[in-house]
């Protein structure tokens, strides 16, 4: 991706945001995880309220995973805490669906679960502020996706406050992931050609002021304003993480799963409970990372080619998540026949020596340089083992992979997030200025 450097820093840029933010949006709360890029945002917007709209009330909003370090939890605590007289808190603990990926028979597990109760990692937070299925908030749904979930509090808060323009404050960041990289490129839902701002409901939005900060700008701004943060991230530190690695998210998802081992040193108390809390947690501790998980090198076994060994793993899966891999797979395939993804020249040509039936379609508009889009002609290929500058093209080794890493997702075939799971390639969009030029 090419680079673009401005005058302005992206405090500066930042600070620019909050007051576009505090003059369109009659409430603003924001989303706190108790990590360190919406910890920074929720302190600077506090800053920056207190100097410009003291008359004004922001939200906090934190989304309680029930599974989490002792320290994530005391720092929450002391930001509520500190932050109380001027805010509007929500402390939610409720049953919601969450992805894990240590099991292949159960896609997700459900924090603060009412029939689980003897088996909760912690006991529920006694605050008044705290949303639990006892007083829940409007537009939730008994066990409803933990995406939802935090879109419908959107809806909630609106309704709470008055009504009027609502908008959430979110600490992603672009150099993230390319999911989230991509997500800031689709301005089809933006506002008022803001990359940085997209519709959730009518009235109801959500934001990301800091999406062009990198991992060094939210240290330094940190330090320099002498900032809490969360102290987890020392101790992932001394234990040697590198800092895509340093997460404040639940422990059984695919991006935390590696480091869950780390609960056994760090906080041994918390341990002990995760194991009996969700299915496959000591397992996934032990082998994250080995051929058990599927790391590492994966063998085909005799008798079997790719494609026919992936359709045995299906027919041995519960009915809904063997149906979850079988409408992405489909996706996958309808797309490399019919739109094709854009590959380098360089990719085209080993392709072509190798003898794989492909046609160009056309130009790429969601790559920057604007690569050929290719279609695979006949049937996708069964490995793509033979391609060395590339693995981001089609094959049935790649879907077989996803389901011996647990995978539900599919993200190693470039799959986001996202309920609507919409293809990697449709995230991209034409307009790159907006990433460019400080919006």
């Amino acid at each position: 991706m090419r680079r673009e450097y401005l005058k302005t820093t992206v405090y500066e840029a930042t600070q620019k945001r909050f007051e576009f933010l505090f003059s369109e949006f009659k409430n603003i709360y924001v989303s706190f995880s108790g990590g360190k890029d919406s910890g920074l945002l929720l302190n600077m917007l506090m800053d920056y309220k207190r100097i410009h709209y003291p008359e004004r009330t922001v939200g906090v909003f934190h989304q309680d995973f029930e599974a989490q370090y002792t320290v994530t939890t005391e720092y929450v605590i002391r930001t509520f805490e500190r932050l109380l007289p001027e805010i509007n808190p929500f402390w939610v603990c409720l049953p919601m669906a969450t992805r894990t990926a240590l099991s292949s028979y159960e896609m997700f597990w459900y924090p603060w679960d009412d029939r689980k109760q003897e088996l909760w990692v912690r006991p529920m937070p006694a605050y008044p502020y705290v949303i639990n299925i006892e007083k829940p908030f409007n537009h939730y749904k008994y066990r409803m996706r933990q995406e939802d979930l935090a879109k419908q509090f959107g809806r909630f808060y609106k309704e709470q406050s008055g009504g009027g323009k609502t908008v959430c404050l979110l600490g992603i960041r672009a150099d993230e992931s390319l999911q989230r990289y991509s997500a800031f490129l689709n301005e089809k839902y933006g506002y008022k050609d803001e990359c940085w701002i997209s519709r959730q409901f009518k009235d109801v939005w959500c934001a990301s002021p800091i999406y062009d900060w990198s991992n060094s700008d939210i240290w330094a701004a940190n330090y320099k304003f002498d900032y809490d943060y969360n102290e987890l991230y020392d101790l992932y530190y001394k234990a040697g993480l590198k800092p895509d690695q340093m997460r404040v998210a639940s422990p059984f998802n695919d991006y935390s799963k590696d480091a869950l081992n780390l609960y056994r040193v760090i906080d041994p108390e918390i341990w002990v409970k995760l194991v009996g809390r969700v299915q496959g947690a000591n397992f996934g501790a032990i082998y994250g990372r080995t051929k058990a998980m599927g790391y590492r090198k994966i063998t085909l076994p005799e008798g079997h080619t790719w494609q026919s060994y992936t359709k045995f793993l299906l027919d041995t899966l519960p009915r809904r998540l063997r149906n979850n891999y079988v409408k992405k797979f489909k996706t996958s395939i309808q797309f490399w026949h019919e739109t094709g993804g854009g590959l380098s020249e360089e990719t085209i040509r080993e392709l072509e020596e190798r003898g794989y039936q492909i046609r160009r379609n056309g130009v790429s508009n969601y790559t920057l340089d604007k690569k050929s889009r290719v279609i695979f002609i006949g049937d996708i290929p069964d490995q793509t083992d033979d391609i060395k500058s590339t693995k981001d093209i089609p094959s049935w080794k790649r879907m077989c992979c996803c389901i011996l890493k647990n995978d539900h997702t599919c993200r190693f075939m470039g799959f986001g997030l996202s309920r609507q799971e919409q293809k990697r390639v449709d995230m991209f969009k034409r307009k790159y200025g907006g990433m460019l030029n400080g919006k």
